[in-house]
């Protein structure tokens, strides 16, 4: 599997102010990228991507402010409402042994440690403290998966896949055991 060139951080939730200051949601609540990074590329829901440079970056509690260079007003700035934000690979540190860039895992084959195919690694959640795998298959309910050893075991990017144990309380299709609660 070829590594993408590109990262998803997260989407411009929202204009914010008359100067054409935006409000970026990112996929991972603790990520400190748009601090780091001096571009980004935007990909609107319509219309051309493009390359925006990063004027400034303000985090708040649930979401970061970004001014970018060639985006004035709020009108030019409500027109990104909804676009997807995206870090260049070649801008950022690799991570660290055993660390893994969240955009990287989404796409991956998820099997169990017998080699069965349990779906595709299709979202991450960000809904508590660990980040949450959602897992995919045809005509199968999805499978959550908190991303964290006891339910991963190996991550293998260049090879496309992962082995997971899904968590005691779900079967493979989203079903309770018996007796349990669903």
């Amino acid at each position: 599997m070829t590594l993408k060139p590109h990262l998803e951080l997260g989407y411009v939730a929202r204009a914010h102010g008359l100067q054409g200051e935006v409000a970026v949601r990112t996929f991972d609540p603790a990520s400190e990228t748009l601090d780091f990074v001096e571009r980004v590329l935007v990909r609107p829901r319509t219309g051309a991507e493009r390359v925006l440079r990063i004027v400034s970056v303000r985090p708040t509690p649930k979401e970061t402010l970004v001014v970018f260079e060639d985006v004035k007003g709020r009108t030019a700035a409500e027109a990104l409402v909804g676009a997807t934000v995206l870090a260049f690979r070649e801008d950022l540190e690799p991570p660290a042994e055993d660390e893994y860039f969240q955009g990287d895992l989404v796409g991956l084959t998820a099997v169990d440690a017998s080699g069965k195919v349990l779906g595709r690694v299709e979202e991450i959640w960000e809904t508590g403290e660990v980040p949450n795998l959602v897992i995919r298959a045809e005509g199968q309910e999805e499978l959550v998966v908190p991303f964290v050893d006891d339910f991963v075991s190996t991550v293998d990017i260049p090879g496309g896949r992962l082995v997971v144990k899904p968590p005691e309380f779900l079967e493979v299709g989203g079903e309770a055991p018996e007796g349990g609660e669903g």
